[in-house]
């Protein structure tokens, strides 16, 4: 059975999405895994339809170009047939007070109604559709971080109440942790999380990022006052954010990464010289692909073919055993 794992277009992929979670699918990966970009996710809350059709493209040509197999790559919306009705099966499986439960669309409806911003339905029933991308695979894992754990349990949930129901054709899911993996945090604000939402992206390393831009934002870099080269992450965040990117590109401990520099300014010319080497191969066979629209479109087409047939007799089975097949 696959393992499932996915990335949403809300913004041009970063330094910690690439670190943290895109390089160790290439490396780490089994056989039979499944990677998806999950466009409709990125319909939650506002956005800019040909801005999201065209991250959605360049997310699929940045994991081919990351050494994905193209075979396990698929995007989202190009299941909509088979995922329409499976979602709404399993809506009418899900009650309402799960739903309501999910703490992510607790937190993020409180933020929207505080700043006067509609709160959408698609925010409230996402977590079924993702229920309906694990188990429209079969997935018998899924890596998640603890933000993600409650919407995997809920598609556990799902499938047993499915299984028990109407009969056994669907895989109950599990939860797992993933690797420890780099956490880069903004440059700007190491208090946060490097993130491709952030409004402000003068922290941010996007791997598209050419090298002279991504070495102003790396020498423009949040430190401290202390002069003090020592890996601290509570007392020194920014120091220790930077440390932590010389040791994710290394595969040094931090803790020992501290020891090879003499000030800030050698640590940031350090940290330029790997994100850019790091980031270059990537970006450049991304660059490639997108400007050769018919292959992308040759490996979208056939990796939507490929997850489409391994979803058709499931989804074939679900739908009869529901009653409208």
């Amino acid at each position: 059975m696959p393992r499932l794992s996915a990335i949403t277009p809300s913004g041009p992929a970063h330094l910690g999405n690439y670190l943290g979670a895109i390089r160790r699918w290439a490396r780490e990966g089994r056989p039979g895994d499944l990677y998806f970009v999950s466009d409709l996710h990125g319909m939650t809350t506002s956005y800019h339809p040909q801005r999201l059709r065209h991250r959605s493209r360049e997310l699929l040509a940045l994991l081919v170009a990351a050494g994905i197999e193209p075979d396990q790559i698929f995007v989202q919306s190009d299941l909509l047939p088979q995922l329409g009705p499976l979602t709404w099966v399993l809506e009418c499986t899900c009650s309402f007070g799960e739903a309501a439960r999910m703490t992510q669309f607790k937190e993020k409806s409180a933020a929207r109604e505080l700043a006067e911003t509609p709160v959408r339905v698609g925010l409230f029933t996402y977590p079924v559709l993702m229920a309906a991308d694990i188990l429209l695979q079969g997935a018998d894992e899924v890596p998640v971080g603890d933000d993600q754990a409650q919407h995997v349990e809920l598609a556990r949930s799902l499938a047993r109440r499915f299984n028990t129901t109407f009969g056994d054709a669907l895989v109950v899911p599990r939860a797992v942790t993933p690797p420890a993996a780099a956490r880069v945090k903004d440059l700007s604000d190491p208090t946060r999380k490097m993130a491709k939402s952030t409004p402000d992206a003068a922290g941010v390393l996007f791997v598209m990022d050419e090298p002279d831009l991504l070495r102003r934002k790396v020498k423009r870099a949040v430190t401290d006052s202390f002069d003090r080269l020592e890996y601290h992450p509570d007392e020194q965040p920014g120091l220790a954010n930077l440390l932590e990117i010389v040791a994710a590109c290394t595969g040094k401990p931090a803790r020992e990464v501290a020891d090879a520099f003499g000030s800030y300014g050698e640590l940031k010319d350090t940290v330029a010289d790997l994100v850019i080497e790091e980031l270059r191969p990537i970006r450049e066979r991304t660059g490639e692909l997108l400007a050769d629209p018919p292959e992308l479109d040759r490996i979208r087409r056939q990796g939507a073919e490929r997850a489409t047939e391994r979803g058709a007799d499931r989804l074939s089975t679900v739908l009869r055993l529901a009653g409208v097949g």
